[in-house]
C-alpha cells in the first residue's frame, strides 16, 4: 500500500509539477504585467473596503478565511520541512514562489468572483463554478469539486491534525488520541453554523495568532540581530548552490522551496478562490486583490519568521536524498524535522524557560484548527455545486462527519503517511485548477484592465460583464439589473 501511495505522489510532484507552476505563475506575471507590484498599495487598500452583507462576507472576513488556509502547518512544519531536505536555500524559493505564484492567486480569485453564484442566501463560487461557466461544459467542472472533496475531506485534513497532535505530545505529553478528540469537537460546533460562523471565527483567531507568532519571532530576531547579514546572506548562497556545505543540494532547494511554497502560499491550487468568492464587492478585482495580499502575508511574513528563528538558532539539521538517510547537517541531534525545529529555536532563544515547545504548540494548534477550518469550507461549497436540495444537505452532512473522522485519524497516524496523503490531495487539485487556469485566464485580465481605467476615473470601480463581453457572469448580471 504504501509503494502504491508512494508512486501516486512522485506522479502528481514530479519534475513538471514543481517546474510548470514556477512558469505558468511568471506567464500571469507577465499577462497582468506584474499586478502583484504595480497594485501593492490597492492590495493591503482594499481588505478593509468591502462590507459584509446578508449574502456574502466582508473582504476583511474573506481574506481571514483565506488565511486560516494558507497559514497552517505549512509556515511551521512545512517551512522546517524545506530546510530539512532542502537546505536554507530552499527558503528563497520559496519566496520566489510565492512572489511569481501571487500572480496565480489573483487570476484564480478573480476569476472566482467573476463566476461565483448566490445559492441558498449565501454565495458560492471557486475553481468548479468558473470552470463549468467558461467553458460551458460541467463535467469538467465536476472534475476539480470532486477532486476538492477528495482533498479537502479524507486527505489534507490528516496534516493539519497530525501536526498539532504531535506538538501537544511534544510540549505538554498530552496523548495523540485526546488532542484528536478535542480538535474534533470544537470542529464540530464551529462548521455546524456554516460560512457565517467559520469566517466570524476566522476574523477573530486569524489576526491574534499571526501577530502573536510575529512578535515571538521578531523578539529572537531583535535578539540575533548582528546575523541577520549572515543568515540573508547564507538562504541566497544555497539557494544557487554557492555555499561551501550545501552547493551540491541546489536541486533538492529548489524542489522542496517550490512545493512547501505551494503549499503555504496556496496560489494555484485553487483553494483561495473559494472565500474570494464570498466576499461582496464591487468588481471583482477588488477581491483578487486581497488574495494577492493574502499570499504575502503567509509567505512573506509567516514562513520568513519560521525560517530566522531556525535559522539564527541554528537548531536544524539537512538530510541528503541519498536513501541512507545520512545527515549534511546535523546541529540538532535527535530532533525530528518539522515543528520540532520551531520548538527547539524558540527554546534555544529563551534558555531555561522552557517556553519553546508551549509556545509552537499552542501556535501551531490555531494555525492547523483554523487551515481545518477552511478545508470544511471549501468541501462545503464543492458539495454544494455538486449537488441541490435534500440531496445537497445530505452531502453537506456527510461531509461534516467524514472531516471529523478523518481529523481524529490524522492525530494518531505517522507524520510520514500524513504529510504523503496531503500532498497527494494537494497536488490533485493544483493539477486540475492550473491546467484550466491557462485556458481560462482571458477574463480575469479583461477585468483588471477595466478596474484600472475606472479607477484612473477617480470611480468606484463597478463591474459589468455584458459591456466588457465576458460571458456567463450571471449574478453580475442580475446584479447590474436590479442597480437599474
Amino acid at each position: 500500500m504504501e509503494a502504491i501511495i508512494t508512486s501516486v505522489y512522485e506522479i502528481l510532484w514530479g519534475p513538471w509539477m514543481i517546474y510548470g507552476i514556477l512558469l505558468v505563475g511568471l506567464l500571469f506575471t507577465i499577462l497582468t504585467k506584474g499586478v502583484q507590484v504595480r497594485l501593492l498599495k490597492d492590495m493591503f487598500k482594499q481588505i478593509f473596503s468591502g462590507k459584509e452583507s446578508e449574502a456574502g462576507v466582508s473582504s476583511f472576513q474573506a481574506l481571514s478565511m483565506a488565511l486560516s488556509g494558507r497559514v497552517g502547518t505549512g509556515n511551521i512544519a512545512g517551512t522546517a520541512t524545506a530546510i530539512a531536505f532542502g537546505g536554507p536555500g530552499a527558503i528563497f524559493w520559496m519566496w520566489v514562489i510565492a512572489f511569481i505564484g501571487s500572480a496565480t492567486a489573483y487570476v484564480e480569485s478573480t476569476l472566482a468572483q467573476i463566476y461565483k453564484e448566490k445559492r441558498n442566501g449565501v454565495y458560492r463560487g471557486g475553481p468548479a463554478f468558473y470552470i463549468e461557466k467558461s467553458t460551458g461544459k460541467r463535467w469538467l467542472g465536476m472534475i476539480f469539486a470532486v477532486a476538492a472533496v477528495v482533498a479537502m475531506a479524507f486527505l489534507q485534513p490528516t496534516v493539519q491534525s497530525n501536526a498539532i497532535a504531535d506538538s501537544m505530545y511534544t510540549a505538554f505529553g498530552i496523548k495523540h488520541w485526546i488532542s484528536g478528540l478535542v480538535v474534533c469537537v470544537i470542529l464540530g460546533a464551529i462548521i455546524l453554523g456554516g460560512v457565517k460562523r467559520i469566517a466570524s471565527v476566522a476574523s477573530f483567531i486569524v489576526p491574534f495568532m499571526a501577530l502573536g507568532y510575529l512578535l515571538v519571532a521578531a523578539i529572537i530576531i531583535v535578539i540575533n540581530i548582528e546575523k541577520v547579514p549572515e543568515v540573508f546572506s547564507l538562504i541566497i548562497r544555497s539557494a544557487f548552490g554557492l555555499d561551501s556545505t550545501f552547493g551540491g543540494m541546489i536541486g533538492a532547494a529548489i524542489a522542496w522551496g517550490v512545493k512547501r511554497g505551494v503549499y503555504a502560499s496556496e496560489a494555484g491550487q485553487g483553494t483561495g478562490p473559494h472565500p474570494a468568492a464570498a466576499a461582496e464587492v464591487s468588481h471583482p478585482v477588488k477581491q483578487g486583490l486581497v488574495q494577492t495580499a493574502s499570499v504575502y502575508l503567509a509567505v512573506f511574513l509567516v514562513c520568513t519568521a519560521t525560517a530566522f528563528m531556525i535559522l539564527f538558532s541554528g537548531m536544524y539539521n539537512v538530510q541528503l536524498d541519498d536513501g541512507k538517510g545520512e545527515y549534511l547537517v546535523e546541529n540538532a541531534p535527535g530532533v525530528i524535522a518539522g515543528t520540532a525545529y520551531t520548538q527547539a529555536a524558540v527554546d534555544s532563544a529563551f534558555p531555561g524557560a522552557g517556553v519553546g515547545s508551549g509556545f509552537v504548540a499552542i501556535a501551531l494548534f490555531f494555525f492547523a484548527f483554523t487551515t481545518t477550518m477552511a478545508y470544511y469550507y471549501i468541501a462545503e461549497t464543492n458539495i454544494a455545486y455538486m449537488f441541490e436540495g435534500k440531496r445537497q444537505k445530505v452531502g453537506i452532512r456527510v461531509v461534516q462527519i467524514i472531516i471529523i473522522a478523518t481529523t481524529f485519524y490524522g492525530a494518531v497516524r505517522t507524520s510520514d503517511l500524513a504529510w504523503v496523503l496531503g500532498d497527494i490531495g494537494l497536488g490533485l487539485m493544483v493539477w486540475v485548477n492550473i491546467i484550466a487556469l491557462l485556458f481560462l485566464v482571458k477574463p480575469s485580465i479583461i477585468a483588471l484592465k477595466d478596474y484600472e481605467e475606472q479607477k484612473k476615473q477617480g470611480i468606484d470601480p463597478q463591474f459589468d460583464p455584458v459591456k466588457l463581453g465576458i460571458k456567463n457572469a450571471d449574478f453580475w448580471e442580475q446584479r447590474n439589473k436590479e442597480r437599474k
